[in-house]
């Protein structure tokens, strides 16, 4: 990869951010944490389960490690105190961030985390392998299982798949619920 690519990842992953920084800047603990509909995750959901993906991810396409832990389970104040991957939709109806600007100090530090990451990483390493073909299960029905090469997933697949994409992603749903909550969108 050169250094193209790698510039264009730091500014795009700048840009998601800025995203999630307005939307949690114009919400509150009460627009967060609305069920509008039965079956309809929260906005909690989202931005919690968004940012703890990217605090491991990091540290799994080989950044520094997470910054979660049983500090910051105290200090937001979860209902549910990790990312939700493997449960269902009814366990994580009942997601909710208690204390909403300790949810924001972690955002702004991993954020700052990734993106401090990004600013010093070696273009040269971004075509490394970090999980080799055949996948793992836990892998393999993955997004990025069906992005990665021939070879396996690459750090630069990783870093796309698990938090920039991912974050687009969340960020979609986030827009749409803020409609249900009486906000409007982010973007245009």
């Amino acid at each position: 990869m050169d250094n193209a690519y790698l510039s264009s990842l730091r500014r795009r992953m700048r840009a998601l951010h800025s995203l999630y920084e307005d939307a949690t800047a114009t919400m509150g603990a009460d627009h967060v944490n609305a069920v509008t509909v039965p079956g309809v995750l929260p906005i909690a959901f989202s931005l919690v389960h968004f940012l703890m993906i990217e605090d491991t991810s990091l540290a799994f396409a080989g950044g520094p490690a997470p910054l979660y832990g049983p500090q910051w389970a105290q200090a937001i104040e979860l209902a549910v105190p990790d990312d939700g991957k493997h449960r269902s939709v009814e366990d994580m109806m009942a997601q909710r961030i208690g204390n909403y600007a300790a949810y924001l100090d972690y955002q702004t530090q991993v954020f700052a985390k990734t993106e401090e990451h990004l600013a010093q990483l070696d273009p040269s390493t971004l075509d490394d392998i970090i999980i080799a073909f055949p996948y793992p299960a836990t892998i393999a029905s993955t997004f990025s299982a069906r992005v990665g090469g021939e070879n396996g997933i690459t750090r630069s697949d990783a870093l796309e798949c698990w938090i920039y994409q991912h974050g687009l992603r969340h960020m979609g749903e986030i827009e749409h619920a803020r409609a249900l909550v009486g906000l409007g969108g982010m973007t245009s």
